[in-house]
């Protein structure tokens, strides 16, 4: 009985990530007006999501159907290497939102001209380029390890740290690579232009002298700062210490978090908080309307 009720839970979280990013994938492509910048980026974000979701639950949800929770070594790295993809291109893909934010307040009379299709296409391109090459070292580390205490893994999808719990291999070199490249490259580099970003921002803002204009530049901010607080939050609990430190019963709860509520909230905050987007949903709904109303 509980299994199932896991099972559910599970899949209607998966459920409810596919169908709130899709959402917001297919606004972007029916809806003009939503063909800026900002949201060409919220759809890499969602993309990253979709596939982040799929890669660390589809085993969960296959392994409940099928009684069988078994994975490859090899399934079980390669799962790795695309979640930490995955992630290090969604934390440069917020990066390249912040700065889409920066040149939109700071400098709106040449935002169109600064942030063109082709600067757009170059950033993400570049932000899903990173996130695989910096995995790239780990995979092959990992494929090079060849001994483990156990084949059990205490997670419930296959996450470095605890690969690294088992591991009888020496694993230093992988521990440094991922405090040094995760710190500074992953996330301390990002986090700067981020921040910088944002000290420019807040700046600007409050050299606006109306009320109602320094409430609609927070507005349009708002929704992004807060993804990005809860994506360092998560990560810099799971993955900013050595793993002789890490405490696999509480990081399961963080990669419950990361990989579940996360991708739900991007959605739901950039749906709820966002104007644009709900005045898109209703155009989209109204259209719906008209057209059956035609047919009919």
């Amino acid at each position: 009985m509980i299994q199932i009720v896991i099972f559910l839970l599970v899949l209607l979280i998966y459920l409810f990530t596919v169908g709130g990013n899709l959402t917001i994938l297919l606004l972007f492509c029916l809806d003009p007006q939503l063909h800026t910048p900002m949201y060409f980026f919220l759809c890499n974000l969602s993309i990253l999501d979709i596939s982040c979701s799929t890669n660390n639950l589809n085993n969960v949800l296959i392994s409940f159907i099928s009684g069988d929770n078994r994975v490859s070594v090899l399934g079980c790295i390669v799962q790795i290497f695309i979640f930490l993809s995955l992630t290090c291109g969604e934390v440069l893909v917020l990066a390249a939102m912040s700065y889409d934010r920066y040149v939109a307040i700071c400098n709106p009379l040449s935002y169109h001209m600064i942030m063109d299709c082709r600067t757009c296409a170059i950033l993400a391109i570049v932000c899903w380029l990173l996130g695989t090459l910096e995995s790239i070292p780990i995979l092959v580390e990992l494929i090079r390890f060849s001994c483990y205490k156990s084949n059990v893994v205490n997670h419930f999808f296959c996450d470095i740290m605890p690969v690294l719990k088992l591991s009888c291999s020496d694993a230093h070199f992988l521990e440094l690579y991922i405090l040094t490249v995760g710190v500074v490259i992953s996330a301390f580099t990002p986090f700067l232009l981020t921040f910088v970003s944002y000290v420019f921002i807040i700046a600007a803002i409050l050299k606006i002298r109306s009320t109602s204009g320094r409430h609609k530049a927070f507005y349009t901010c708002s929704s992004h700062l807060t993804i990005v607080i809860l994506l360092y939050t998560t990560l810099a609990i799971q993955y900013m210490r050595p793993h002789s430190l890490v405490n696999l019963d509480s990081n399961k709860l963080m990669s419950l978090f990361n990989t579940a509520a996360v991708p739900i909230l991007n959605p739901l905050i950039y749906s709820l908080k966002n104007k644009d987007v709900k005045a898109a949903f209703r155009r989209r709904m109204k259209f719906k309307n008209m057209t059956a109303e035609t047919k009919a």
